[in-house]
């Protein structure tokens, strides 16, 4: 009888959002707009990088890959927020549930990896600037871009195949926004020790990660400050400050999300954490990328301006 009772949960219940009754909607039609913003937001980069022949280097392969890694990132999560938030129903099934983490710290994973590559370039970029071309090949950028996309995927497969083994049998309540591994661990009815393991797995993968392009940033400043011209100063920070905000807010919210322990914060805090790592800064990329980036905001005119887009369309 208990072995049954082991098996009973096939679904979870995301208790944490409100009614529609109670003020849902306060939250669903903002929410709809910031995903409608990084969706366009990030396909708009993409595509400029893609389109425009001046971009096509490995800084801005890498903003390209970033972006679109944004857009299934963020969609992961977002569109079942949304549904959560109207519907009665705010359930999600057990696969469905292993599903959600697993693409979701995957795509996090990878972008991860991304931001890494972007700091190694322009590591080279300005500290090795006369062997840039041999060293950053448009091949070596290809086995970035396909490698951080194959570990990204594999890493998380050991952890995802482990908890589909684990038996659930009640309470069924997430107590987040969206499937993750801590609130749903804690819902195995079985020794949760294995949580610390899963914290430190996360605290040496983020950690690593970190240290890397922290000591290739450190690196980078150290270089410029020492550029005579205040000029040549200028514009070798500029390149690198859109990528170093990108940087401190996908980490500075990684951080808080899982570099925590056995921490715990108020529920209210832990929500607002958890929108800022999901939400608010896939918010920010689209923003800082276009506005702090002369050639992709000329680039992105282009995109939208061009009449062989409206023809290309016309046309079909």
């Amino acid at each position: 009888m208990d072995q049954e009772n082991l098996t009973m949960v096939t679904e979870f219940y995301f208790s944490d959002f409100p009614q529609f009754e109670n003020g849902s909607l306060f939250f669903f039609i903002p929410l709809l707009f910031i995903y409608i913003f990084i969706i366009v937001g990030n396909f708009v980069i993409f595509f400029a990088v893609q389109l425009d022949t001046r971009l096509h280097n490995p800084m801005y392969n890498f903003i390209s890959i970033f972006s679109f890694l944004e857009i299934w990132y963020t969609t992961v999560t977002i569109p079942k927020m949304l549904s959560n938030l109207v519907s009665e129903q705010k359930t999600i099934s057990f696969i469905g549930c292993l599903l959600q983490m697993y693409f979701f710290h995957s795509l996090g994973v990878t972008e991860a990896l991304v931001l890494t590559a972007m700091a190694i370039d322009r590591y080279v970029a300005i500290c090795n600037p006369l062997r840039y071309a041999i060293i950053m090949t448009p091949r070596l950028c290809t086995q970035l871009s396909i490698g951080s996309c194959i570990f990204g995927f594999l890493i998380l497969l050991p952890e995802i195949v482990w908890m589909s083994t684990l038996p659930f049998c009640g309470p069924n309540q997430i107590h987040q926004l969206f499937c993750d591994f801590e609130p749903v661990l804690r819902l195995a009815c079985t020794d949760t020790s294995m949580i610390l393991v899963e914290d430190v797995i996360h605290a040496i993968s983020i950690l690593t990660s970190v240290s890397i392009i922290t000591l290739s940033y450190l690196r980078i400043i150290t270089v410029i400050m020492r550029i005579p011209s205040g000029e040549s100063r200028q514009k070798a920070f500029s390149t690198c400050v859109a990528h170093i905000t990108i940087f401190l807010l996908f980490f500075g919210s990684v951080t808080l999300m899982y570099l925590r322990f056995s921490v715990t914060f108020p529920p209210i805090l832990d929500k607002a954490i958890a929108l800022m790592f999901a939400v608010l800064a896939p918010l920010f990329n689209p923003i800082i990328y276009s506005l702090r980036n002369r050639d992709m905001k000329d680039a992105i005119k282009k995109v939208l301006c061009s009449p062989k887009m409206f023809n290309v369309s016309g046309s079909q």
